[in-house]
């Protein structure tokens, strides 16, 4: 065996930003959506958390436990400029802050980004107070999510939900099957739609989307992919649709 006597240099990271995931044990969409970021000099690092459909506040709450350990756990005693927790209906269950805070306790030093206050943020920049929520869960599961968009501020002009329990067949739905969704969802005078779940595939095709109802649509992985690529100072549109366009 050669052993080399050349000097090596390290570089400080390979990637100058890099963001982590926790994502569901189930998901199979936020990584694909993610994987835009990479090209913008971004890292994108995942781990998965422990979760057991059917998608109920139940079985939703339970997560909470696991949070902190999870964001722990990606890149170890390395900084990351964010971290994202990758459930829209667990932040509403579990409570938003809560789960930052959870985050926090694993990655202090990042910045915890979760579907709710990404969305909400994301419908600020749009300026769009009076909205439509449309989510693939049940009335139960749905209504709590209501109830935190109007306690933030927002005035829900109707809310719409597919009835489904299972976050692998949400990640099933077809792009046709979405986009009307989100045109028999749309209720008059909304100024955005609001997609909600992560598993949902709406990210790649907002803009098809928003050319079906006419106004801004915003989903829980664009929300939460806009404010990850801002958190690493990327400002360029980095998938479609006019929040991407937004500061």
């Amino acid at each position: 065996m050669n052993l080399l006597s050349v000097p090596v240099d390290l570089d400080h990271r390979p990637l100058p930003r890099r963001i982590g995931l926790v994502t569901l044990a189930t998901d199979h969409t936020t990584e694909v959506d993610f994987a835009v970021l990479p090209p913008h000099c971004v890292g994108v690092y995942a781990t998965r958390i422990p979760f057991a459909n059917p998608v109920t506040p139940e079985t939703l709450a339970a997560m909470a436990r696991d949070v902190t350990a999870a964001a722990a756990l990606i890149l170890p005693d390395e900084d990351l400029d964010a971290v994202v927790y990758s459930c829209t209906s667990a932040s509403v269950v579990i409570g938003d802050q809560a789960v930052r805070e959870a985050i926090g306790l694993g990655k202090p030093s990042a910045q915890a980004i979760t579907p709710i206050s990404a969305g909400f943020a994301a419908l600020r920049a749009l300026e769009a107070q009076r909205i439509t929520l449309l989510t693939p869960y049940t009335p139960r599961t749905t209504q709590p999510m209501a109830d935190c968009f109007e306690g933030g501020g927002f005035a829900l002009q109707g809310v719409s939900c597919l009835n489904l329990t299972d976050d692998r067949e949400m990640a099933r739905i077809s792009h046709a099957t979405i986009i009307e969704a989100a045109r028999a969802a749309l209720a008059p005078d909304s100024q955005a739609l609001f997609i909600a779940c992560t598993a949902v595939r709406a990210c790649a095709i907002i803009d098809r989307i928003e050319d079906a109802v006419g106004v801004p649509v915003v989903s829980a992985n664009s929300a939460t992919l806009w404010a990850a690529a801002r958190a690493c100072g990327v400002t360029g549109a980095v998938a479609p649709g006019q929040l991407m366009r937004a500061a």
